[in-house]
């Protein structure tokens, strides 16, 4: 017997390639994971005074190793990069010879522990602005990465005004000290009136025993009677 479809498509099987496409997705996952990795810290600004000296910190981190990587420190200048200073790392551990493009720049990383942080000398405020750190791994494909850091240049450090803060503690330590001479003031006065209490219980305990006492030697002598003398 023939079976027709009217108005409904067959089912069908799912592409023969479905396993294949799930397989690249994770190698693709896993490559992705194992890329090149440029980090500017965890709080990529600085805020720094006019004619200091500042480090802008940069480390590069590769699951798979490093050969002949290229990095780079470059400029935004009004979006126009300039380079600031670049090198290529051979291998990990190996010191670089870093070609300095801009004045009082210094590559102080030296490569520890994959640290290719630089240092600028008695900063203006033209030195101020974004800087960007750029690696590239040819042991990965090509595979690049990069992180930016803001550089702020200021004449003076602004003072936080902690008066609120202060103001804050105080209430909270206040709120804290009362309630803790409350709870002290209430159980003080608990204290006192369980004494009381126990001492009003003593008072009736002792009064009730002397009133049976008194009653009991007033029933006595109001029963006993003389004894009739025999003829």
């Amino acid at each position: 017997m023939e079976v027709q479809w009217v108005g409904v498509e067959p089912p069908r099987l799912g592409p023969p390639h479905s396993a294949v496409s799930l397989i690249f997705a994770i190698v693709l996952g896993l490559w992705y994971s194992q890329a090149l990795e440029m980090s500017v810290g965890k709080i990529p600004f600085l805020e720094a005074v006019n004619g200091s000296t500042v480090m802008l910190p940069c480390t590069y981190a590769s699951c798979i190793g490093i050969k002949n990587l290229y990095f780079s420190w470059q400029y935004n200048d009004n979006g126009t990069m300039q380079k600031v200073c670049d090198s290529t790392i051979s291998s990990e551990g190996v010191v670089p010879t870093v070609k300095i493009y801009r004045e009082r720049v210094e590559f102080v990383g030296k490569n520890d522990h994959n640290n290719i942080s630089i240092l600028l000398w008695n900063i203006t405020f033209e030195d101020g602005g974004y800087y960007t750190c750029y690696g590239r791994n040819p042991k990965e494909k090509g595979k690049n990465h990069s992180a930016i850091f803001h550089l702020i240049v200021v004449d003076e450090l602004r003072v936080v005004d902690n008066t609120l803060a202060t103001i804050i503690a105080s209430c909270v330590g206040g709120g804290i000290a009362l309630l803790m001479g409350f709870m002290l003031l209430k159980n003080f006065t608990l204290f006192v009136l369980a004494k009381l209490e126990e001492k009003n219980k003593e008072c009736l305990v002792t009064s009730s025993g002397i009133d049976n006492t008194e009653n009991g030697l007033s029933g006595s002598k109001a029963d006993s009677k003389p004894t009739p003398k025999k003829k």
